[in-house]
């Protein structure tokens, strides 16, 4: 591998990353915090400096990646990106400790939405802004956000991409990754803009609006209440709340699809139907159970539907506390935990394509107890699906279950917590979730964890957001043998 041309794309990319800060340095400055407006300018201006000259003297290289060194480029965004991120949160004061700052932004680039402040609503505007900015931008992906600066770098190719996504079965826009990062990118960046004036308009003023819509687009979860959306007390929201997180975690290629007026793709596509399917079902026992204790059959609908769409996209807003809910909800809840969004969405969690996957092959395996000399083959979209996916799936799903288990084990045995307290925080993280039953608040049991358990448990959201494969790889000896 082109280990040292890798390390030189990785140190460019954290000067175009820091420039994100320019954002949170501006509301700084429109809400007179000059303290956090100097540290995210020192932040800004430091990284610059090593990025700059590394930029300018260096020679383009004119290469395409492989697997592995798209790989290890994607790694390295990540690391180094929650690794920069989170200098501000340390800097600032509000963290008691680097763990607890690094866990943040962790939690805001994978989307997952866990915090480690107990109370949000003390941190200053700007430092919000930037919860908020790691959310948005890791809501489609670092790397895929930087994609359009690739040709500036001279590098081509699709890899980083494919690396990125590495074990989800996922659909290219076009042969190029700028191409489809620009397509990705403006339909994001409108959502995101759509959103942002519906809860405008909703009553929100402009800055709660601004968080939310990268919250719910991204299927972050961080909010800047601590009662997250419930502490707006609005109908009208969640409503507009629920639709945007159902599209966020749609496959953005389907969406694309759609616009263009191709809906057969949609009619035709196994992972949408089941998708819709699940959320509906889910969304309507969950109503029936709340019926009682929400007073009318529309807030029952309303209040079913947030928690139903919020935890299967992995976005992880609240809208009432889940724990009040009857076990029937409850159960309901911690089952959607296991489901995810779609493949090529914002959200986490194991997506809903591999639980499709995988019951197909289970009604192939039924059918051919049943009729030992049929053929049977597994069929996705009406076409015939290739049989290496299922080995793909079977082993995400053991590698997923073999995480969640020693996420149980260390969060269990180093803070004391109960058996379901720590399954339901390791699901949480892992799926890139934020929202569970349980202990799982702002600051909640991460507040008074020991940092080994922060740095276990940022891990474990990062390996979640790149769906494993890809982090597991780096320690893999093959994986840097020439």
């Amino acid at each position: 591998m082109r280990r040292l041309a890798i390390f030189r794309l990785c140190i460019i990319f954290l000067g175009f990353f820091s420039l994100a800060m320019l954002f949170p340095l501006i509301i700084a400055f429109v809400f007179g915090e000059y303290r956090m407006a100097f540290i995210f300018g020192v932040t800004i201006g430091v990284t610059l400096a090593a990025a700059a000259p590394v930029f300018m003297l260096g020679k383009k290289p004119a290469f395409s990646f492989n697997l592995k060194e798209g790989i290890l480029l994607v790694c390295l965004a990540w690391f180094s990106a929650c690794f920069l991120g989170a200098v501000p949160y340390y800097i600032s004061g509000y963290f008691p400790g680097f763990s607890d700052a690094l866990f943040e932004c962790v939690s805001g680039l994978t989307t997952t939405g866990i915090t480690v402040i107990p109370d949000v609503e003390a941190l200053p505007y700007s430092l919000h802004f930037w919860r908020g900015m790691t959310l948005w931008l890791g809501g489609m992906g670092v790397v895929v956000l930087s994609a359009a600066l690739v040709p500036l770098l001279g590098v081509g190719g699709f890899q980083p991409r494919k690396a990125e996504a590495a074990g989800s079965v996922k659909e290219k826009f076009t042969p190029r990754i700028t191409g489809a990062a620009k397509i990705l990118c403006f339909i994001y960046c409108a959502l995101t803009a759509l959103l942002f004036l519906l809860l405008f308009a909703g009553g929100m003023g402009w800055f709660d609006a601004l968080f939310h819509a990268f919250s719910a687009m991204a299927t972050g979860g961080f909010s800047t209440r601590n009662s997250g959306i419930a502490a707006f007390n609005s109908p009208y929201l969640e409503w507009v709340c629920v639709v945007f997180m159902l599209i966020a975690g749609f496959n953005f290629t389907l969406i694309y699809r759609l616009a263009q007026g191709k809906f057969r793709d949609i009619i035709n596509n196994d992972e949408a139907k089941a998708y819709f399917a699940i959320i509906l079902v889910s969304a309507l026992v969950i109503g029936v159970s709340i019926l009682p204790r929400a007073g009318s059959l529309e807030k029952a609908l309303r209040r079913a539907f947030f928690g139903a769409v919020s935890v299967m996209t992995t976005t992880g807003l609240a809208a009432e506390d889940h724990n009040l809910w009857p076990p029937l909800a409850q159960a309901v809840v911690f089952i959607l935990m296991f489901a995810g969004g779609c493949s090529g969405s914002a959200s986490g969690g194991i997506k809903v394509i591999r639980h499709v996957v995988l019951f197909k092959q289970a009604k192939n395996e039924i059918g051919r107890l049943l009729h030992p000399s049929g053929v049977f083959s597994l069929q996705l979209d009406q076409e015939p699906g290739e049989k290496h996916l299922v080995y793909n799936v079977a082993a995400f799903i053991f590698l997923y279950f073999l995480l969640l288990c020693l996420g149980t084990l260390l969060i269990g045995s180093s803070t004391g917590a109960g058996l379901f307290d720590s399954i339901n925080v390791s699901v949480a993280a892992l799926g890139n979730i934020g929202l569970g039953l349980g202990s799982l608040k702002p600051g909640g049991i991460f507040c008074e964890a020991p940092g080994y358990v922060k740095w276990g448990f940022s891990f474990l959201m990062i390996a979640g957001r790149l769906e494993l494969f890809t982090v597991l790889l780096l320690f893999m000896p093959g994986f840097w043998r020439k």
